[in-house]
């Protein structure tokens, strides 16, 4: 073979050597059960997180259910509140308010979002709460997958069977946000569910099934984003999860009753249970890695052990980068305090705007195709464009009056509107002024529209009236 082929086979060797190290098959990690400080908070934010998205849509408020998107309505009830299409605002700034907690909290302790309170780890939990009641701890779990099919099939048939039911009722339960969950259910015994309906609950289910059962840390690795840009967001004075090779290194194996000095070793034994307990299957002890989602359960494994073996906790725990190289840490610093002040503001005004947001608005649009324009009795008359937004949960009739000049009219179609609710009524109105009574070339005018079932409910805009220039 020439020395061309060689390279050519060489080369070849090479570039499957690559490969295989960019496309390796995923091994299937077990994690192990893990109690502590950290995990009770974990299980305790899974169960409030599952408690109100699965108990939410059973509960009513003021004769509808309490927490509704009806799309087809166009209306989202929240409890006492209700949002309509022309209130998309509120959802911008949720939105912004969502981004800035994600900001503000990875700055100052990283990723307690993806380790407490994403829905891939919260549901994750759920499920491998389930895998270990059936299949047994990790070593179990691992005997069990080792054995011929047959042997098997009973518990992996079980636990299957049990994720597709509890996935398909979160399937369900997401379409109850949608569609009221009570008329949802009583679909169930004939299976008479609209084509969407059913594709929802469908597709929710499976992707919860996937995601949670199969795919699992394949998702924060992988598919969530967030993993790729987290560490545009750290700093050196970040509250991350680290392991301290100060006082760990050189880790190895030891008796209790030893003396770590004496044989030369750290407080690391070495046991690494801080791999076996993390979902993502990495070494904490390696550093930083943008696998780690902040779960802290190497922290609880780890304390664990100190307590067993007599030493200071804390090997592995929350703390900065700074710190663990000797150096001052800054907790509340620049990027914190600006964060956290305009995080405060934003939530602040936006649930002022809420709690204060109008049931009926008024829009008067005046007409920019001509400036004013003369009657046939002589008056000055303008023409405006009236759009009528009634946010209430049942309809009105409106009553719509001007002031604001000497003599001024009002003329309409019809001199009572009436709007359902949620609508947008837009009426043509114009108003005419003897031009003797205007002192000047613009004069501002008062459009006012009252409920007459309800006095109360009133809204006046203004608006400004042109003229020719006095004394012409």
């Amino acid at each position: 073979m020439s020395d061309t082929g060689k390279t050519t086979v060489a080369d070849s060797k090479a570039q499957d050597s690559i490969e295989q190290e960019l496309y390796q098959k995923r091994k299937k990690i077990y994690p192990r059960e893990v109690h502590g400080l950290f995990a009770s908070l974990r299980l305790l934010g899974v169960a409030v997180l599952l408690g109100l998205f699965y108990i939410l849509p059973w509960i009513n408020y003021d004769g509808h259910q309490a927490v509704l998107f009806d799309l087809p309505a166009r209306k989202f009830y929240i409890f006492g509140m209700v949002f309509w299409p022309q209130d998309f605002i509120y959802l911008t700034l949720l939105l912004v308010i969502a981004a800035l907690s994600l900001f503000f909290f990875t700055a100052l302790a990283g990723r307690l979002w993806c380790g407490f309170a994403c829905p891939q780890t919260v549901w994750t939990e759920l499920f491998m709460w389930i895998e270990h009641r059936i299949e047994g701890n990790r070593n179990q779990q691992m005997k069990l997958d080792k054995l011929p099919f047959k042997k098997k099939f009973p518990k992996k048939f079980l636990k299957h069977f049990l994720w597709l039911a509890l996935s398909l009722y979160t399937g369900f339960t997401f379409v109850g946000y949608f569609t009221p969950i009570r008329e949802l259910a009583a679909s169930i015994p004939t299976f008479d569910f609209g084509p969407w309906e059913l594709f929802w609950i469908f597709f929710y289910g499976f992707a919860t099934y996937g995601n949670a059962g199969w795919m699992r840390e394949q998702v924060c690795l992988y598919m969530c984003p967030y993993a790729r840009f987290q560490s545009a967001m750290f700093d050196q004075d970040t509250m991350i999860i680290s392991y301290d090779p100060a006082r760990g290194e050189p880790r190895g194996p030891r008796k209790k009753n030893a003396d770590p000095k004496e044989l030369g070793l750290g407080d690391c034994v070495d046991c690494t249970l801080c791999v076996q307990v993390c979902p993502t299957g990495i070494d904490i002890r390696d550093g930083l890695q943008y696998q780690c989602i902040g779960c802290a359960a190497c922290i609880d494994a780890c304390d664990d052990v100190m307590e067993k073996m007599g030493y200071p906790k804390g090997l592995i725990r929350y703390t900065t980068e700074n710190r663990l190289a000797g150096k001052e840490t800054h907790i509340l610093r620049p990027r914190i305090i600006v964060y956290g002040l305009i995080l405060l503001a934003i939530t602040l005004g936006t649930l002022y705007a809420i709690a204060n947001k109008p049931i009926l608005e008024m829009d008067v649009i005046r007409d920019r195709n001509s400036l004013f324009r003369e009657t046939g009795m002589g008056n000055v008359e303008n023409v405006y464009t009236i759009k009528i937004i009634n946010k209430d949960i049942k309809p009105h009739e409106f009553e719509l009056s001007a002031e604001g000049l000497p003599g001024i009219k009002l003329n309409m179609p019809e001199r009572r509107l009436y709007a359902e609710p949620g609508s947008v009524v837009e009426v043509p109105v114009s108003i005419e002024v003897d031009p003797d009574k205007l002192e000047q070339r613009t004069s501002p005018v008062y459009f006012k529209l009252q409920a007459t079932d309800d006095p109360e409910l009133e809204t006046v805009e203004e608006a400004r009236f042109l003229g020719p220039v006095p004394g012409r």
